[in-house]
């Protein structure tokens, strides 16, 4: 019998094997992978310098430990303080005592505003500090300012304000508020600060001196005399 199959030489190797399908993305998945990878380390990187900073900052806190300067009102004078036809006429200073508690900080104080208000209306402003006498406050120390407001301000009162101008005249004490815009610096060593602008506010009770011009203290009158900052 003929032998009818083929005659397979050694060239050959049968069929084809088809490539996988997988194959073609084998490429676009290794670019996949290879961003991921470079997203991850850039973020990681941003925590990384997130919190060395925070350790800088709190290293800072921890050696400097800086503090709001304190002020304190150490006298109030009222000479004059009347109410008519709707215009207020005033005669009042103020004497502070401002107090630098930290160790290792200087202020700069380079401006201080004034302004004064009775029953929420303001009465008066003046600049307590100005490029003039501006002054460099050494570590742990303190120094006195002072503010004189004098004038007449035409001041629209509501009759019951009115009324409590009335009361307060009768004892001879009033209630003022005086709010102080300060702007200033600190120094550490040869290093200066930027510019920082603190509010003070003061809730004072000032009496109206006697006839021969002699005021009180706050000390005298057993009235508190710290203002509150914020920074």
């Amino acid at each position: 019998m003929a032998d009818n199959q083929p005659q397979l030489n050694d060239s050959y190797y049968g069929p084809a094997i088809p490539a996988a399908r997988g194959q073609s993305n084998n490429r676009y998945n290794g670019g996949s992978s290879g961003c991921c990878t470079l997203f991850s380390f850039l973020w990681k990187l941003v925590v990384a310098l997130i919190v060395l900073f925070g350790l800088i900052i709190l290293i800072f806190y921890l050696i400097v430990q800086p503090r709001a300067f304190k002020i304190y009102v150490t006298k109030a004078e009222l000479t004059q303080f009347h109410y008519t036809n709707s215009t207020l006429h005033y005669d009042m200073v103020l004497n502070f005592t401002v107090h630098n508690p930290n160790k290792k900080l200087g202020i700069y104080y380079d401006k201080v505003d004034a302004q004064a208000f009775y029953e929420g209306a303001r009465f008066a402003n003046v600049d307590v500090i100005t490029h003039l006498n501006s002054f460099r406050q050494d570590k742990k120390s303190s120094d006195p300012m002072s503010g004189v407001l004098s004038g007449q301000q035409l001041l629209m009162l509501h009759n019951d304000r009115v009324s409590e101008f009335n009361k307060d005249k009768s004892v001879g004490v009033y209630n003022i508020k005086v709010k102080l815009y300060f702007t200033i610096r600190f120094r550490l060593g040869d290093s200066i600060s930027r510019k920082y602008k603190p509010k003070v506010k003061c809730d004072l009770t000032v009496p109206l001196s006697n006839n021969n011009g002699t005021g009180f203290t706050f000390i005298d009158r057993l009235i508190p005399t710290k203002c509150d900052v914020e920074f």
